[in-house]
């Protein structure tokens, strides 16, 4: 019995380390990026969306951007397409686009909507073309070098977010719904255009003036040294990650994310945060507790 009390207890005193954050951040609007391992177990999918749902329940307005670059990658090698990638971003031709769609729009953003849905929330699925979401032109080539030889890349339809018109996340979200959002964007010739997700949730966080930008991953965080996992560093100066990213500590597939950070910090987001998607409920950790899990990029 005194044990079973003890452990209640404990649970309260969880329940009030938390109070002094869910005080401040009522009302407020949380972006939160989706994607990484989270997205693949069964388990995780149910922490994310059961975090996304609690948030909600407690006066924040949580907001979900998704990407799916592991289903679209699945579907290309079953079609016996090869996958190709620089600086973190999908090359997209036309034909690529289209299963970019079909795997973003059609299969990944439902199934997310469903699973929260299916827990108790009440949420709604978009992508960048409902009602202009996401304004987006095509990105230019680029100027890569392999095997120390500099070459042109096009490519194709990737696209950067040129305005965002959230009045219909607004509406959703004023009237108790969460809106659950693809990073398909669409250009002035009505095109769609494959966004990288982690771009898309910056800007989005930047438009909406959003208290914070929550990025889940499938790393614990930033490393000063990608290779030793003792080196996680809890809080990263924006003005720290170009000297990470031209040295080399801040690479590949985690350029995107920081960029993402930098960006909505530019445009008042007041704190952004990298955390691993493949700890449960790894968003209430960071979020509510006086410690945090993750890498907070300020």
């Amino acid at each position: 019995m005194e044990k079973s009390i003890d452990a209640l207890i404990a649970k309260a005193g969880v329940l009030i380390e938390a109070l002094p954050y869910i005080r401040t951040f009522a009302g407020k609007t949380f972006v939160i990026k989706y994607g990484g391992h989270a997205m693949v177990s069964e388990e995780l999918k149910k922490s994310v969306a059961l975090d996304i749902i609690l948030l909600k329940f407690i006066g924040i307005n949580p907001i979900v951007v998704h990407g799916g670059g592991t289903e679209i990658t699945t579907l290309m090698d079953k079609l016996g397409k090869k996958a190709s990638f620089v600086d973190g971003l999908r090359i997209t031709d036309k034909e690529t686009m289209e299963l970019v769609e079909m795997v973003l729009v059609g299969k990944v953003n439902k199934e997310i909507v469903s699973l929260i849905n299916r827990h108790g929330g009440k949420a709604v699925g978009l992508s960048g073309k409902d009602s202009n979401l996401f304004l987006a032109k095509k990105r230019p080539p680029i100027q890569v070098v392999k095997d120390g030889v500099e070459e042109t890349v096009d490519l194709g339809y990737v696209g950067d977010v040129v305005e965002i018109s959230p009045g219909v996340i607004n509406t959703l979200s004023e009237h108790g719904y969460i809106p659950v959002i693809s990073s398909v964007g669409v250009s002035m010739e009505g095109e769609g255009l494959n966004i990288n997700a982690d771009h898309v949730a910056g800007e989005l966080a930047a438009a909406l003036k959003a208290e914070k930008l929550i990025v889940l991953t499938d790393v614990e965080g930033i490393f000063s040294d990608p290779k030793d996992p003792g080196t996680l560093i809890s809080s990263l100066n924006r003005h720290k990650v170009r000297e990470m990213i031209i040295s080399g500590e801040i690479s590949t597939g985690m350029i995107p994310k920081v960029e993402a950070c930098v960006r909505a910090l530019n445009n008042n987001v007041a704190a952004t945060h990298i955390i691993d998607g493949r700890t449960s409920h790894s968003m209430l950790l960071e979020i509510f507790t006086d410690t945090g899990i993750g890498t907070m990029v300020i």
